[in-house]
């Protein structure tokens, strides 16, 4: 097989891909997931197989241990959850207009700086178009995602996809490994532990910060007195897994919510410094510490590709983003690199050259420039 042969079969192989998950997102959901929680438990698994315990067995405890984990917290936050969502129904409406009172100068002040009369009749409409493309892409979401694997299927059938593919991920791998062609098996392997090094610092390092932003925010918003804070604060750290995103829209939610709720201003600002607390623990501790800045995926890297993903594939989309992000983040730095050590780059372009444009070796002027 030729070299264009071989290119032109990859390209068919992705295509064909691409098009079998979209026809299948439907029903992919309860797999995708089970094979998102193997992936996060297998290092678990290995560690208790290093100690003599049976594959099998370790999966066993490892994935009963994690199922625990998970409805005990279900039990415990589902009633408080359930009881703020509940009386925020009861004063939703006097909140509202609380709020609408406190922000009256405010927006009068923006209506009268706006001076131009076309501005004033776009805004309306840029408002309705941004609302319009983000509940679009919510339903899609929602409805590509559970339309026919839904609930139900989800808690039943991730369980059991988790608990095949973790016992049997090496021997998965191995089979994988024997598929490799030959003559570039290394080269893959070099470049499949670099896609599992920034996924594993990547998704497990940003599921510890998301687990410690929420506790964070719930915390201090309950302690701050903010009604339905127990909410607010693990919504954000929730969608803290998207840059930025679970600081912002948290922070407008509480401040609003603390605006209707407060006479004063004191709170408010103690709400708001909260979150911007916990922005700057997230940058300067929690994400250096646990998700590091050699993974390679940039946030608006990240962005993009959780939009792209949820507006083409639903919810089984926003689970296979940040896995293809860090797949064509690792394939496009060693495209890179090859193209930087070939002659494409380097033809015509002698070490002379080469000299002369560094920077390092040009003149205080020329760097002050």
């Amino acid at each position: 097989m030729t070299s264009r042969e071989r290119t032109w079969f990859w390209i068919g192989f992705l295509v064909l891909l691409t098009i079998g998950v979209y026809v299948l997102r439907d029903v992919l959901l309860p797999f995708v997931a089970g094979m998102a929680v193997a992936y996060f438990l297998d290092p678990v698994v290995d560690r208790l197989e290093r100690l003599k315990v049976s594959r099998g067995l370790g999966t066993f405890i490892v994935l009963a241990g994690f199922t625990l984990v998970i409805v005990g917290a279900l039990l415990l936050l589902i009633p408080l959850i359930q009881a703020q969502v509940g009386r925020l129904s009861e004063v939703l409406p006097n909140y509202s207009q609380r709020l609408q009172v406190a922000l009256e100068p405010l927006v009068a002040f923006v209506q009268k700086t706006i001076e131009d009369g076309d501005a004033k009749a776009k805004i309306p409409d840029v408002a309705g178009t941004v609302f319009s493309w983000v509940g679009g892409l919510a339903s899609r979401v929602i409805s590509g995602g559970l339309a026919v694997a839904n609930l139900l299927s989800l808690f039943v059938i991730t369980p059991i996809v988790s608990f095949y593919l973790l016992r049997d991920w090496d021997r998965i791998i191995e089979k994988i490994d024997g598929w490799l062609p030959r003559a570039q098996a290394e080269e893959i392997r070099e470049q499949a532990g670099r896609i599992d090094e920034t996924l594993a610092a990547f998704v497990r390092g940003q599921a510890t910060v998301c687990i410690a932003l929420g506790t964070f925010y719930a915390i201090g918003l309950s302690l701050a007195g903010l009604d339905f804070g127990l909410v607010i604060g693990l919504f954000a750290g929730l969608i803290s897994f998207v840059p930025f995103v679970g600081t912002i829209v948290g922070g407008v939610l509480a401040v609003g919510l603390a605006i209707a709720q407060f006479s004063g201003w004191e709170m408010v600002v103690v709400v708001a410094a909260i979150f911007v607390a916990g922005q700057a623990i997230e940058g300067n501790f929690l994400t250096p510490n646990l998700v590091g800045d050699a993974v390679g995926l940039h946030p608006v890297w990240v962005i993009f590709a959780l939009l792209a993903g949820g507006a083409l594939f639903g919810f089984v989309g926003v689970l296979l983003a940040v896995p293809v992000a860090a797949v064509i983040g690792v394939l496009a730095r060693f495209a890179l690199s090859r193209y930087l050590s070939s002659p494409l780059h380097t033809h015509g372009f002698s070490t002379a050259d080469d000299a002369k444009a560094s920077p390092a070796e040009g003149s205080d002027e020329d760097r002050t420039a």
